[in-house]
């Protein structure tokens, strides 16, 4: 693994000469970001692409069910039970 000076060294031996200290921010931002995401992903728990794929299947269907059900206008009563019918 490199040094940050030496991630640093290479960063600005690739940037042009005429960018700014936003570009090399930016750029730097954009290491950590990447750096941090790998090293989560090496420790941490993560997820397949099956399980992504699942969860996603059933996002996309309880979307689906709430949109069509947001839509209509009638609920289905409770049904009666003897407390109900009571008061």
């Amino acid at each position: 693994m490199s040094t940050a000076k030496q991630v640093v060294e290479e960063l600005l031996s690739r940037l042009a000469d005429d960018c700014s200290l936003e570009d090399i921010q930016y750029h730097l931002y954009v290491i950590a970001k990447v750096r941090n995401g790998l090293d989560a992903a090496e420790n941490e728990a993560t997820f397949s692409q099956e399980d992504v794929e699942m969860r996603q299947e059933y996002d996309l269907r309880v979307l689906r069910v709430r949109r069509v059900g947001s839509s209509r206008k009638c609920f289905r009563k409770p049904p009666q039970t003897e407390r109900n019918a009571s008061n």
